[in-house]
Formats: C-alpha cells, sequence, structure tokens
C-alpha cells in the first residue's frame, strides 16, 4: 500500500486503551470538542495541549462565529443540489460538526473516553482484546419497501416507492432534527453535562481504478452525517473505505482534483428516528385524493395516527443526473450504511461510463465477429422482419431525409443508417444497395459504423499488432 493508503485505513495502527495512539486522539478529541464550543471531558487543568491552545480556540470560535453558515466544498455542492430540487423552502445540512478527519478517530470516540462500553435506544458498544464491538438494535436486512425515491431528477424503476416531493421534503427535514437522546456522544456519556453534537466524515471510495497508459484511478466523494450517538456507524464505514481526510481543506477538494474526481458528490445521513414518523405530518394526501401511484406505493393515509412504511426502516434518495445523490437512512444497521456507498458507487460509474461497482450485474460486453473481405447480411445472418422503412419509422425520419436509402445521424456525422439488403466489400472498400429498384452504393470508411435495420453494427477495423483490416 502507498503511505497514502495506509493513512486512510489505519494500517499498522492500533487504538488499545492506554496506547500513544489512544491517548494522542483522546487529546485530539478535547481539542477538536473545545473548538466547537462543546463541553470537554476530564479535567481541563491537567490536559496541557487545551491549556497552551485557550486562546487559540477562543481565536478560532470567533472566525467560526464570523464565518457561521460557511460550507465546506463538498457540503456545498450538495447544499445547492438541494436547493436546486427543493427550493428555498429546504432543509440545510449542519454547518457544525465533529469531523472524524482522522482514521481511528471514530473508533475512539465511540466509547466513554476511560469507560468500557457505551449503550444507547439504538446501540450497545463494548471494548474488547479486538477492539470495539458495535451492536446496533438493528442486526439484520430487509429489502422487503426499503427502497423510496424522491419524485425529481432521475425516474424511479416500478419496484421502488415513488415519494412525492413535498413528502420527501419533510423527511429530509426530520432527518436533520434528530431527538436530543441520539446527540448524546459516546466520547463524553460519563460527563455530567455530555457534549452532543453531529458527527460527518469524509469518503473518496474509488470508482474507476488505474489502469497503467491508459486512466488515472478516479474517485467519487461522498459525505456522512449522523447524530453523535450514532458515530460507531461511521467507525464502520471507514473501515471499510477509508478515510478521506478533513473536508474543509483545499488538499481533499475533490472539485480540485479534476484528474482523479469523477464529478460526482454522494451524501448520506443516517436518521434511525425517522422510522415512526406519522403520515400525516408529511403532506400526504388522504386515500380520495391520492394517485394511482401513490396508492401503490402506500403514499396516502387513512389514519392519522398511521405511520409512514409501517414504521419500519427505509432508505430515501435524491438524485438527478447531474451527479449528485442525497440519501437519507432511517436505521443504523452498519450493512445499510456499506451497501449505500456501494450503490453511489455504482451511480457514479453509470454516469461517468468506463467502470461498473462489483454488483452490477457483471461488465457491458458486446460481442464482435471478424467477417471476412466480403460480407452479405441477407446470405448470412438470421432473417429479420425489420426494414429500412422501420428504421426510418422508429427514428421518426420523413423519407425525403433518405432519398437513396441512407440516413447520416444529424448528431454523430460518422453513423450511417443502410436498408437490410447492403453489401459490403473490404477489397473494393465499397458499400453497395438498393432501394427502390435503384442500386446505390458509398465509399467505406474506416472512420464510420454502418447500422442495419436490425440494429446489426458494422464497421472496418484495424486488427490488435498493426495487423491487416477487418470488416
Amino acid at each position: 500500500f502507498a503511505e497514502e493508503k495506509k493513512d486512510q485505513l489505519g494500517i499498522g495502527v492500533g487504538y488499545e486503551l492506554g496506547s500513544d495512539q489512544y491517548n494522542e486522539l483522546v487529546n485530539y478529541t478535547n481539542l477538536k470538542l473545545a473548538t466547537l464550543g462543546l463541553p470537554t471531558v476530564g479535567d481541563q487543568s491537567n490536559n496541557t495541549a487545551l491549556r497552551l491552545s485557550g486562546s487559540l480556540v477562543k481565536e478560532y470560535r470567533e472566525k467560526v462565529r464570523l464565518l457561521r453558515g460557511h460550507l465546506c466544498p463538498a457540503d456545498r455542492r450538495i447544499q445547492d443540489f438541494l436547493s436546486k430540487i427543493l427550493g428555498t423552502d429546504r432543509p440545510s445540512l449542519p454547518t457544525e460538526s465533529f469531523v472524524l478527519d482522522r482514521h481511528g478517530l471514530a473508533r475512539v470516540t465511540s466509547l466513554p473516553r476511560d469507560g468500557h462500553s457505551f449503550a444507547s435506544g439504538i446501540i450497545q458498544s463494548k471494548r474488547i482484546a479486538q477492539g470495539v464491538l458495535h451492536n446496533p438494535s438493528s442486526d439484520r436486512r430487509t429489502t422487503s419497501g426499503v427502497f423510496h425515491v424522491a419524485e425529481v431528477g432521475l425516474p424511479a424503476a416500478d419496484d421502488k416507492k415513488v415519494v412525492p416531493l413535498n413528502a420527501a421534503k419533510e423527511l429530509l427535514r426530520i432527518a436533520l432534527n434528530p431527538p436530543q437522546e441520539d446527540m448524546v456522544f459516546p466520547f463524553s456519556q460519563v460527563e455530567q453535562d455530555p457534549a452532543k453534537c453531529w458527527v460527518s466524515l469524509l469518503l473518496r471510495p474509488v470508482v474507476c481504478p488505474a489502469v497503467e497508459g491508459y486512466i488515472r484511478e478516479k474517485s467519487m466523494e461522498i459525505r456522512f452525517f449522523a447524530p453523535g450517538g450514532c458515530v460507531a456507524n461511521l467507525d464502520f464505514v471507514e473501515s471499510i473505505f477509508g478515510n478521506g481526510g478533513d473536508p474543509f481543506l483545499a488538499e481533499n477538494d475533490a472539485g480540485l482534483d479534476i484528474e482523479h474526481w469523477t464529478g460526482h458528490t454522494g451524501c448520506v445521513i443516517v436518521a434511525p428516528h425517522l422510522a415512526g414518523t406519522p403520515k400525516q405530518i408529511l403532506n400526504l394526501p388522504p386515500k380520495r385524493d391520492a394517485s394511482e401511484r401513490e396508492i401503490q406505493d402506500g403514499m396516502y393515509y387513512d389514519d392519522p395516527d398511521e405511520l409512514y412504511n409501517d414504521g419500519n426502516a427505509f432508505k430515501l434518495t435524491f438524485r438527478d443526473s447531474s451527479g449528485v445523490v442525497v440519501t437519507v437512512l432511517a436505521d443504523n444497521y452498519f450493512g445499510y450504511c456499506k451497501k449505500e456507498v456501494k450503490t453511489q458507487v455504482s451511480f457514479a460509474a453509470n454516469l461517468s461510463g468506463l467502470s461498473e461497482e462489483e454488483h452490477a450485474g457483471g461488465a457491458v460486453v458486446f460481442p464482435s465477429y471478424d467477417l471476412g473481405e466480403e460480407f452479405e447480411p441477407l446470405a448470412i445472418l438470421p432473417k429479420t422482419p425489420h426494414t429500412f422503412q422501420d428504421t426510418l419509422s422508429t427514428l421518426g425520419i420523413p423519407e425525403t431525409d433518405a432519398v437513396d436509402g441512407v440516413y447520416c445521424d444529424p448528431t454523430f456525422h460518422s453513423i450511417f443508417y443502410l436498408p437490410e439488403n447492403a453489401k459490403f466489400s473490404l477489397r473494393e472498400q465499397d458499400v453497395s444497395w438498393t432501394y427502390k429498384g435503384n442500386t446505390c452504393n458509398m465509399a467505406l470508411d474506416p472512420q464510420n459504423s454502418y447500422v442495419l435495420p436490425s440494429g446489426y453494427k458494422v464497421e472496418m477495423k484495424k486488427a490488435e499488432n498493426d495487423g491487416p483490416w477487418k470488416l
């Protein structure tokens, strides 16, 4: 591994209680809590770092006050996307959060500073010899009724639940306002006044691996937000995908790394409190006013106390072709967090091309054949009912634009649509056909693609290693 990868994944570093690495991260955590204006843990008078940095922390807090509402570049891209699709009355991302900018910080802060366990209504964590054992309240995966897509941007598949935009906006608003008990930061749980905050993480998962001499490694950016009590979820995902560093630093801004960024931005908001939200507060219509699709997907209410998605876990996604995707997870099951990163990687791969995520169903492969020097499709290919008239009809082309039985694509001028009786001759460098009793022909050009009514495409290609030309 390169040193950068080792740092991102914490390879070779242990965070055992009492170790130098652990104590360093404990002091760093207290310093970060102080810069956020949150209660620190332990006796500050014995913390040399806090004593020495007191005036620096105050100066930093004053700068934060003056820059209130400032977002890091990745968050600004996400917020601009939400503003575009949701309008001015849109929910806003947290402007202040405990940024997990070093690998291991999430693990150290997922337990009380000197304690061995943390428990809340949504998770139990214990310190063990191998590290930390996290046991979220939801520890098994179900896909029934889980996938919900906001009615905006790209179309949703029929097996997904389409959420009316106003309802999706309210769900996002509730997700960004978790209950105070979920915000308790495990690191400071034993304190009389524990810190309550958001935690956030930057990931840079690889979308397209490097191929020497062909393409550089390309990654997307994903921001995770979770209530303080769900910091264990971020410990889990950074252990798999690595830590992307501090999103406020220019060196970690994907927008300035055009050679290695696919141009796609993701966001995941962990919001287990969303499960159990009443339908009536989500601007969903009563059944009598619901559309056919809303009835199919359960996007209506019969009873004022009826719960959204029957009170079960779900994920809600906002995305469009600009390459930004925002997902809310109404559960703290670890598997949903991991799978969502892989889903967003697949989203970026589909939009950028050249690669596919491992669960995408395999590579897109088009077989090609050496057709020899002379090729007559009607004599070799299976018979199909497609004709040149079908081509014109499918593409909406008037016959007056193809008087000789050939049509050049107006957008891609190297694509020519030909009749089903076309013949190709490599020796003569010629393509010929009969149309309405007339014999027509054109030059066979290696820059062009020739498409028959069946969709069969013929091209002139040179063999590998500078071999001869072939059809």
